[in-house]
C-alpha cells in the first residue's frame, strides 16, 4: 500500500513537471544570471506538491547522492552493521616466534585509524609474540577491483586532499600523514605524523608575505622521494611568514604506508619483524576465508548509524563510497558485525537482484541493491547514474521526483530517526552550520548539501510555519552556481517554505 501511494504521489510530481519556481526565487534567478531551466526542484508537504519544477529532469546532484547510499545503506545493511579488520595468521606461535605470515584482512572498517592498529598489535605482544617470521600480507580481496585507486585519474587539481580520498576495504588510517607547519619571519618547520619507518618531511616552501587564512593559495601537491629504504615527503609551494596550519595529505603507496607503519609500531612495541609487505592475491584471500587461518586480533568499527552520520553530516567521500561498496560486498552479522556476502550468483546479493552473468565488480553489484531497494519501494529509477554513490562525480545523475520519491520512503523506514538524526541542522552543524542563521529554518531544517564546481544542491526535511514537515530538493546546475549564487537560490527555497503559512 506504501508502495502504491508514493508511485501515485511522484506520478503527481511528474504531471506537474513544469509548475512555475516560488515568485521571489524566479526573481532572484533572474538577478543571479541563472535560467530557470538549469534548476530542479520539488516540495512536498504531506501528499501535497507545493512546487514541482523541472522535477523528472536529471541533474548532476553532488553530494546530496549520499542520501540513497546512507538510506538504502541502513535499510539494507541494518543498524547492526559493523565494519571489521583481523589479524590472522596460517602459521604457528612457538617460543615466542610467529612461524609464518601475519595477516591483515580488510572488511570496510572506516575506523580502522593508527591508533586501533597499534592496540591490535599490543594484543599480539600480549600472546607473547615479539616476532614474526614472515610477510605482512595486505589483503583488500573484498572488494574488486581490490585497488581502485590504482591508476585511477585524479578527480580534481588537489588528488593529495582527503576528500579525493578513493577507499579500499583495508585502508589504514585513511592513508593519511598529518602535517604540522610553522613559520616566522625567517624559517619553516615542519613534521608528521604518524611516525612511519624511515619517512621524513622536508619544506622547500618559499615564505611569503600573504594572510594566514589565505596560505592554500600557494600550497602544491607534495612529492616523496624514494632513496634506497628512505623516504622523504617534499613540500612544494609557498607558504606565510608567521603562519601556523595543519593539513592531512595522502600522497605514500599504499602498500609502502601499511609497511612502514607496522614497522614503526611494532618496533615501537618490542618486537621483530625481517619480512616486508605484500598484497594478498585472491586465491590467497579464499584460503583466509575458509577457516585455515588463526585470528589473533580484531576491532569492528563504530555501528552503521554512527557512520551514516559522519557521512552525512561532514559529507565525507570516503566514508560512503565505503558504505556504497559494503552493499555489495557485506552482511550484518549479530556478533561479528558483519561477515562476506557468499561469492556466488547476483541471485544471492541483498535486496533480491535478479541472475546476471559474473563476474560483477563490487561497485556493480552495490548499484544493483540500490537500484533493487528503489524499485521495491515504487521508485522509478529511469535515468539514474551511479559512479560510486559519494557524489564526488561528473557522471552521477538523478531526478528531483527521484530524491524526494527517496525522502518520502526514508519517512516511513524503521530507521527513519538514525536517518533524519545524520542530516546537517540548518545554523547549527555539518555543512548546513554557518547557513540560514537569521531564517526561521534554522535550527529546525535538516538538509543534506551538495557542491561542486558549477553544481550546487540540497535534500531534505524543512517544517513550514506551522511546524509541518515538508520535503525539499534543490538542484542548481550552471557555470553561474558559483560564488555563492547556487547558495542563495537554494538556501531561498528553505527560507521560503519555513515561512509558507498553515493550510
Amino acid at each position: 500500500m506504501r508502495r502504491l501511494l508514493l508511485a501515485t504521489l511522484l506520478a503527481a510530481i511528474g504531471a506537474s513537471a513544469q509548475a512555475a519556481l516560488p515568485e521571489p526565487i524566479a526573481r532572484l534567478a533572474a538577478e543571479k544570471g541563472i535560467p530557470e531551466d538549469a534548476i530542479g526542484a520539488v516540495v512536498l508537504r504531506g501528499d501535497q506538491v507545493l512546487v514541482s519544477h523541472e522535477a523528472a529532469r536529471t541533474f548532476t546532484p553532488a553530494s546530496t547522492m549520499k542520501l540513497f547510499t546512507t538510506m538504502v545503506g541502513l535499510d539494507v545493511l541494518g543498524p547492526q552493521f559493523r565494519g571489521r579488520t583481523e589479524l590472522r595468521t596460517t602459521g604457528d606461535v612457538v617460543g615466542g616466534v610467529l612461524h609464518g605470515d601475519l595477516v591483515l584482512r580488510g572488511g570496510a572498517d572506516g575506523d580502522f585509524t593508527a591508533d586501533v592498529f597499534t592496540h591490535m598489535l599490543e594484543k599480539l605482544r600480549t600472546k607473547g609474540i615479539r616476532k614474526i617470521d614472515g610477510n605482512l600480507v595486505l589483503d583488500r580481496q573484498l572488494w574488486q577491483p581490490a585497488r581502485a585507486d590504482a591508476g585511477a585519474p585524479p578527480f580534481d587539481e588537489s588528488p593529495e586532499a582527503y576528500y579525493n580520498l578513493i577507499p579500499d576495504a583495508l585502508l589504514l588510517n585513511m592513508n593519511l600523514q598529518t602535517l604540522d607547519i610553522a613559520s616566522d619571519a625567517k624559517s619553516i618547520k615542519a613534521s608528521v605524523l604518524p611516525e612511519l619507518d624511515n619517512v621524513r618531511v622536508r619544506s622547500e616552501l618559499t615564505l611569503v608575505d600573504r594572510d594566514c587564512t589565505k596560505w592554500e593559495d600557494g600550497w602544491k601537491i607534495p612529492e616523496y622521494v624514494r632513496n634506497g629504504s628512505h623516504l622523504t615527503v617534499v613540500l612544494k609551494g609557498t607558504f606565510p611568514r608567521n603562519c601556523s596550519k595543519t593539513n592531512v595529505i595522502n600522497v605514500l603507496d599504499r602498500t609502502d604506508y601499511a609497511e612502514r607503519l607496522f614497522r614503526a609500531t611494532w618496533e615501537r612495541l618490542g618486537g621483530q619483524f625481517n619480512g616486508m609487505a605484500v598484497e594478498a592475491s585472491a586465491e590467497q584471500s579464499r584460503a583466509f576465508n575458509s577457516g585455515a587461518s588463526t585470528l589473533l586480533a580484531e576491532h569492528v568499527s563504530r555501528s552503521l548509524p554512527e557512520m551514516v552520520r559522519d557521512t552525512n553530516k561532514l559529507s565525507d567521500n570516503g566514508l560512503a563510497r565505503t558504505i556504497f561498496l559494503s552493499l555489495g560486498s557485506l552482511q550484518a552479522d549479530p556478533v561479528q558485525g558483519s561477515r562476506p556476502l557468499p561469492d556466488a550468483a547476483p541471485t544471492e546479493i541483498p535486496g533480491g537482484a535478479e541472475a546476471a552473468p559474473a563476474p560483477m565488480t563490487t561497485n556493480a553489484r552495490s548499484e544493483m541493491v540500490i537500484r533493487n531497494w528503489l524499485r521495491a519501494h515504487g521508485i522509478d529509477d529511469t535515468g539514474m547514474v551511479f559512479e560510486n554513490g559519494s557524489g564526488l562525480s561528473r557522471i552521477e545523475r538523478f531526478s528531483p521526483e527521484q530524491m524526494a520519491g527517496l525522502l518520502k520512503a526514508a519517512q516511513n523506514s524503521l530507521w527513519a530517526p538514525e536517518f533524519l538524526t545524520s542530516l546537517p541542522i540548518a545554523a547549527i552543524d555539518g555543512t548546513m552550520k554557518r547557513r540560514l542563521k537569521e531564517s526561521p529554518a534554522a535550527m529546525h531544517a535538516r538538509v543534506k548539501t551538495g557542491t561542486l564546481k558549477n553544481v550546487v544542491a540540497i535534500a531534505g526535511y524543512v517544517p513550514d510555519a506551522n511546524g509541518q514537515q515538508c520535503i525539499v530538493v534543490v538542484m542548481v546546475n550552471h557555470d553561474r552556481a558559483g560564488n555563492g549564487n547556487g547558495r542563495a537560490l537554494v538556501d531561498g527555497v528553505i527560507d521560503w517554505v519555513s515561512r509558507i503559512p498553515a493550510q
